[in-house]
């Protein structure tokens, strides 16, 4: 089975690590998102607040989380995110 994320479920995942990495809740309201398009295609979306960046990689199924140094704090799978999601509806 192929999961295929929506961006508003990568959303919501980006703005849960966020408030875990030390994010606070205002700073999501100004959430800014940036596509990354090739061609036509859309390769990457990113996501900045409060001095953090996650970049979800759409080919490789992966959000990457950064700090303002460009460390990477976390990375997550959305296959194992959101396979289970996916098997209970």
């Amino acid at each position: 089975m192929t999961v295929r994320p929506q961006p508003r479920e990568v959303k919501h995942i980006v703005a849960r690590v966020f408030l875990e990495l030390g994010a606070s809740m205002p700073s999501l309201f100004h959430l800014k998102e940036t596509l990354f398009v090739s061609d036509g295609q859309c390769l990457a979306r990113s996501y900045r607040a409060a001095g953090l960046k996650a970049v979800w990689l759409l080919d490789e199924g992966i959000i990457r989380f950064h700090d303002a140094q460009g460390n990477v704090l976390r990375t997550i799978n959305l296959l194992e995110e959101l396979a289970p999601q996916a098997m209970a509806a």
